[in-house]
């Protein structure tokens, strides 16, 4: 199996485009988060343990990331039923989009080549981006442990806003 390498934005560059549809419908558009920080985390399947654990520590940290003006965004190529189910399971208080068709999943170089059991095949890299309010790539992080992530991307929120205030 051959796959092209992802192209990941980077640091500095303006975020790529997301117009996703959330579990009821509803769509969001990066652009409209303007003046907020956005986090934006890829996750392979909803209700699997290690997004589980990722999902649940973003959830546990919420209060955190909304207390300093920053958006969780959660994105896999689930259902929107799934998403709801998810949400439901584990009472997650930020969204989660649905991106079936892989458009926003490969544009942030989040789909690719990977191996398990050694068995090789092409999937979504847990990755995540933090996305400041002018809607640049402030941080990167292409390939997540989920495990301590949420609270990684927290800090580096912090360092972030407070590099931005020192001017």
């Amino acid at each position: 199996m051959t796959a092209e390498s992802p192209t990941t934005p980077e640091v500095g560059q303006l975020a790529p485009a997301v117009v996703l549809p959330d579990e009821t419908g509803k769509v969001h558009d990066l652009s409209e988060q303007r003046g907020r920080w956005t986090v934006l985390y890829f996750y392979p399947k909803d209700d699997t343990p290690g997004c589980n654990t990722e999902a649940c520590q973003f959830r546990d940290l919420n209060g955190e990331y909304a207390a300093t003006d920053a958006d969780v965004w959660g994105v896999s190529k689930d259902s929107a039923a799934s998403h709801q189910r998810f949400r439901e399971k584990f009472d997650l208080p930020f969204t989660l989009l649905s991106d079936p068709q892989r458009d926003v999943i490969e544009r942030y170089g989040a789909w690719g080549e990977k191996t398990q059991l050694g068995r090789t095949y092409m999937g979504i890299i847990r990755s995540s981006f933090l996305i400041d309010p002018d809607g640049r790539i402030a941080r990167v992080w292409p390939k997540v442990k989920a495990d301590g992530h949420a609270a990684e991307v927290l800090e580096a929120l912090g360092e972030e806003r407070a590099a931005r205030a020192a001017g």
